[in-house]
């Protein structure tokens, strides 16, 4: 999840629903950087937009958290495809993990016994086993302990069924994305749709990795420069909640890269295996967004550091995160809008069933106007409606 560098006003993103977007889908990209059949028309509104990478996009930006995971199951073609056709600006195509011979694939977390039908295929019951992943003992199996013809044999089912029954009924139909594919699929759906079409990947669990002999980042980074994906102005985002992969993607590749930031009392794993004391708390300093500011482009908070919850799960008073951030030329890119009750702060809940919608227009009103840059969301179509009631309200 999280991204950028600037603020830009009410009225630049207004135009952005529609003005703005037209003028990005003026640009279009193929793998090597070079414009694809562009009409005159096209051309002209391209040479004369100014702004690249991050600054193209429109604010806030509305990001398809692992697709449209709202209505499909996550990390999936049918999810990442979604997310385009309800009019996402950017697509979180990738959590990053490998397979035991060494190719990034597309999975919330290494352990798919939630999010794959693994459990269903007895020539793989006895893969099952018991980790310890970034310090917490979990049992199911593991993307490392496959070959990726293996996990293609495997079938995407829904991660959180209690509160998205709805999704269950795609369980089974897609199978399990590389980054590569996403890679050119990217591309596809740039040429089909005539606009540049925006990812965001996230390194998942790079320190743990690492110690496996399947280091992440030179991975995404040898993958990114074969499709000539590496630049800054690139349409791609690099996210991590380890910092030191944030440093490392950086010696790699000049794409736009973001912090990803959990609760105030945590530690970052990588923080953990040096011995570095400070926590997501000190991070959020000034000081500490300033050293992010020396390597990256934004930050990625939980919502809860913007606008903190008390103890009945009401919204407090906002932070000086965002004015903090900004201060230092960092985006933000808060995760995760939901639209289902449980996942809303508890005064925008309707009802009491886990799977019922609450007030999430009203959710998406109150965190925009802490003047964040974009936001992740389970549900791109809500989050665009909430966008356009904000700039023209």
């Amino acid at each position: 999840m999280g991204t950028q560098g600037k603020q830009e006003s009410n009225q630049q993103a207004s135009a952005g629903g529609t003005g703005r977007r037209a003028l990005l889908g003026a640009a279009v990209f193929g793998a090597t950087g070079t414009v694809l059949g562009l009409s005159g028309t096209a051309r002209a509104a391209e040479s004369s937009f100014s702004e690249k990478g991050l600054k193209s996009l429109p604010v806030p930006t509305i990001i398809g958290h692992r697709g449209a995971s709202g209505y499909r199951p996550e990390h999936t073609f049918g999810s990442y495809q979604l997310a385009l056709d309800l009019g996402a600006d950017i697509v979180e195509a990738g959590d990053l993990v490998p397979t035991r011979d060494g190719h990034l694939v597309c999975r919330h977390e290494p352990e798919i016994g939630g999010t794959t039908d693994v459990a269903d295929h007895p020539e793989f019951a006895g893969r099952k086993t018991t980790k310890v992943l970034d310090g917490v003992s979990t049992t199911g199996w593991f993307t490392e302990d496959f070959t990726l013809a293996e996990l293609k044999t495997l079938r995407a089912i829904e991660r959180i069924p209690a509160n998205r029954p709805h999704n269950t009924l795609y369980n089974g139909r897609w199978e399990i994305p590389t980054f590569e594919e996403v890679l050119k699929w990217q591309d596809e759906q740039t040429r089909k749709r005539g606009k540049q079409v925006w990812i965001y990947p996230e390194t998942k669990h790079p320190t743990y990795f690492r110690k496996l002999g399947l280091g992440l980042e030179e991975r995404v980074a040898k993958l990114l420069h074969k499709y000539g994906k590496d630049k800054k102005n690139s349409p791609v985002i690099v996210q991590s909640f380890e910092p030191s992969s944030i440093q490392r993607l950086n010696k790699l590749v000049d794409n736009p890269l973001v912090v990803l930031l959990s609760g105030a009392s945590s530690r970052p794993w990588d923080f953990v295996e040096a011995g570095d004391p400070r926590t997501v708390a000190d991070l959020v300093t000034r000081a500490g967004l300033r050293e992010i500011a020396g390597y990256a482009q934004g930050i990625g908070p939980t919502l809860d550091l913007v606008i903190p919850k008390d103890a009945a799960g009401n919204l407090t008073t906002p932070t000086t995160l965002v004015k903090d951030a900004h201060a230092v030329g960092l985006v933000l890119h808060p995760y995760t809008m939901r639209n289902e009750n449980p996942f809303l702060p508890t005064s925008f809940r309707r009802g009491t069933d886990a799977d019922a919608y609450g007030d999430s227009f009203g959710a998406f009103r109150t965190y925009f106007a802490t003047g964040i840059d974009g936001v992740f969301t389970d549900n791109p179509d809500t989050g665009l409606l909430a966008r356009a009631d904000f700039v023209n309200g």
